[in-house]
């Protein structure tokens, strides 16, 4: 069973060359969207004088402006800046994918929310109870 094991995971590894490609250097433009900007769409790739076309995805709730081939771990949420009204968090790069060119650090902002006013109501109505 070990051998079946390990040829399982080499023929992973090689699924690029299934297509009959037998180059390795292949580089990757972004996924390019058929409508708006996002859902289903394409990306090119080329590879010395061979081009390829993959099927890719942009989710519609995917808005950053780094992309969705750029994978970030994010921090916490800040807290919520009096002056601008935005709360800020940072991201690490993890992961680049398909030769993606990606910033280290990114930082995100959104709106505070007026989540806390609707929490402080709910608060008053279960003492009531």
């Amino acid at each position: 069973l070990l051998p079946a094991t390990a040829e399982a995971g080499k023929n992973k590894k090689e699924k690029a060359k299934k297509d009959g490609s037998e180059c390795e250097d292949w580089r990757w433009g972004p996924c390019v969207p058929n409508s708006k900007d996002c859902g289903l769409g394409y990306r090119e790739g080329t590879c010395k004088d061979e081009s390829k076309k993959l099927k890719c995805k942009i989710p519609c709730n995917w808005k950053k402006k780094f992309g969705a081939d750029c994978k970030y771990k994010f921090e916490s949420w800040g807290g919520c800046s009096a002056q601008t009204g935005v709360k800020t968090r940072s991201g690490i790069l993890k992961k680049e994918l398909y030769n993606a060119q990606c910033e280290e650090i990114v930082y995100v902002t959104k709106p505070c929310s007026s989540k806390i006013k609707s929490k402080s109501k709910a608060k008053k109505g279960k003492g009531k109870d």
